[in-house]
């Protein structure tokens, strides 16, 4: 059982920046980050491989930056060019794959962006 845990989130300005940070306790082939608007669906943002294949989200490409720390067990999300349309819950994820319902295995409790003025 993988459990995540997110943290960095907070209230930003419009064209501003945060960097969010995911530890995880166990091994994933795949670690990344959802997020979810009020009254919104759950949306994918961005992942990252055991082997450093990344994808985005078109919505946020060119904007945001998924990485690794040191270990494995810890990945980062950059937040860049911060629109109020990214207010959302981020949640970080585990072994995301497009055959697991949901898209991952292992979800943290979320980190909440607030982008306004």
């Amino acid at each position: 059982q993988v459990q995540l845990e997110e943290s960095g989130g907070g209230l930003v300005q419009p064209g501003g920046s945060l960097k969010l940070s995911c530890a995880a306790n166990g091994f994933s082939y795949a670690l990344g980050w959802f997020r979810q608007a009020p009254g919104k669906e759950r949306e994918f943002v961005a992942s990252i491989s055991w082997k450093d294949v990344t994808n985005y989200a078109d919505s946020v490409k060119g904007r945001f930056t998924i990485s690794r720390g040191n270990t494995k067990n810890t990945i980062y999300l950059q937040l860049s060019s911060l629109k109020p349309e990214d207010t959302a819950i981020y949640f970080c994820a585990g072994d995301l794959s497009p055959h697991v319902d949901g898209g991952a295995a292992y979800w943290g409790q979320g980190t909440q962006v607030t982008v306004s003025s």
